[in-house]
């Protein structure tokens, strides 16, 4: 089997190129018309490569690398080798970020599996559709009446786009894919199996049984968001679920009903927001997190992995544990539990009470 690459660079860096986008001046006697022709890890990177590295576990990578340009920070700067040219920067991963983007373009987002131009054979699209020009549908895909799509995005294979839903510019909705009750912005990324604008979890429940109460709100999803692959957003019940603008969110999220996240949050896989509650904007939740029912959690907090939230958070916290407390309490109660099991362990016997 040949050697496959699925992603293969678009062209060339200039030294000079990188050191602009690094806001940095090159070195005395470095080449600025010399280029790398792309991007690899500390381990891997050959001599027409770029890498980075800020994080000290990796200094023996580093100090064995054959890249030829590394985004270094000042403080590992010294452990660059001989032949490997330094670029020192305050913030290497995301400049590096911003490279890679030039570099390899088409893994910023979905786009067509068909190579497809225009709507593709097999595609369904319904005449009471409306597609600005640029739309790529790829084969499989199912558009209903009254749909919108703006111009430059593209439509995975399999996916449903359900009757209303408007899709911005410049968005990607990966393969298999469902949409349905949602007004979406523009470059939005969302990817393969993500289930957004089903019925909310919603029941009326009684001895006689249970009555599922009509779910009749929409999710709306502002513009930059990117939406990880399986994720699944309910739509309202009584209000509109709300994805704010640019907020990015993992692979495997459950968001419920009704809950409103503001702009540029983070929410990482295994995360399950229940119906009602609102993150305000640039809160972080760590892999994991649960979050109870009508809560607020406070503009920029940060929520500890794999923690339980079940009463409101004030702005700016820092909160980890089951129950999540602030992460100085929780530190505290595992110091103490530590404790007493070692203390314990001493006796042979079962921690004192």
């Amino acid at each position: 089997m040949s050697d496959c690459i699925f992603f293969k660079p678009n062209g060339n860096l200039s030294l000079a190129a990188i050191a602009e986008a690094a806001g940095v001046t090159l070195p005395e006697g470095a080449d600025p018309d010399a280029v790398v022709t792309g991007a690899a890890s500390l381990e891997s990177a050959g001599p027409d490569d770029l890498a980075y590295m800020d994080n000290a576990r990796y200094g023996d990578a580093l100090a064995a690398t054959r890249a030829r340009v590394c985004l270094v920070s000042k403080r590992f700067a010294a452990r660059v080798p001989e032949g490997t040219l330094a670029l020192v920067t305050r913030d290497p991963y995301r400049v590096y970020a911003t490279l890679l983007g030039r570099l390899y373009p088409d893994a910023l987002r979905p786009g067509s599996l068909f190579a497809a131009a225009g709507v593709s054979p097999g595609a369904h699209v319904h005449p009471e559709a409306r597609l600005e020009h640029r739309v790529r549908v790829d084969p499989g895909a199912v558009i209903g009446p009254g749909a919108e799509i703006g111009s430059g995005s593209v439509i995975g294979p399999g996916t449903v786009v359900g009757p209303g839903v408007c899709i911005g510019r410049d968005s990607s909705i990966g393969a298999g894919a469902t949409l349905t009750n949602a007004l979406v912005g523009n470059r939005v990324i969302v990817h393969p199996g993500a289930r957004i604008g089903q019925d909310g979890f919603g029941f009326a429940m009684g001895a006689g049984g249970h009555l599922k109460v009509p779910q009749i709100g929409r999710v709306i999803v502002q513009d930059d968001v990117e939406i990880g692959a399986n994720t699944t957003i309910d739509r309202g019940a009584s209000r509109d679920t709300v994805i704010g603008e640019g907020t990015k969110i993992d692979n495997l999220v459950q968001i419920a009903h009704n809950v409103v996240i503001g702009r540029h949050c983070v929410i990482v896989s295994g995360v399950g927001i229940s119906g009602s509650t609102t993150l305000e904007d640039y809160v972080v939740l760590g892999g994991q997190v649960g979050v109870v029912g009508h809560l607020r959690i406070g503009m920029g907090s940060q929520i500890a992995g794999s923690s339980n939230v079940n009463r409101d958070v004030p702005p700016g916290s820092r909160w980890g544990g089951t129950p999540a407390k602030p992460v100085r309490a929780w530190f505290r109660e595992l110091t103490t539990l530590a404790r007493l099991a070692e203390r314990g362990a001493d006796k042979g016997g079962e921690p004192e009470a």
